[in-house]
């Protein structure tokens, strides 16, 4: 079950794409895909916002895609996770 890579090429976007925007390496995302390497917190906080998904789901702990209600701290609008690697 590999959820990272299912979600990105959903959106036909590259591994490179997405180590941008987390501030990473390709090689390192790649590791995170291949479950080879842990993924920090942060970077989990960002691929749930950004694949408006839980991280629950992004590590196989529920089935359910769908996310949780989000505190308004952690809502798009207020967490600006996109300024410096935008996805395009």
């Amino acid at each position: 079950m590999n959820r990272l890579r299912d979600l990105r090429e959903d959106r036909e976007l590259t591994q490179t794409q997405l180590a941008n925007m987390l501030g990473c390496f390709q090689t390192t995302y790649s590791k995170y895909e291949k479950e080879v390497t842990n993924i920090p917190i942060d970077c989990l906080v960002k691929l749930a916002i950004y694949y408006d998904t839980s991280i629950d789901y992004l590590i196989g702990l529920t089935d359910m895609r769908n996310p949780y209600k989000r505190s308004v701290r952690f809502s798009s609008k207020n967490l600006c996770l996109y300024d410096k690697n935008p996805i395009v």
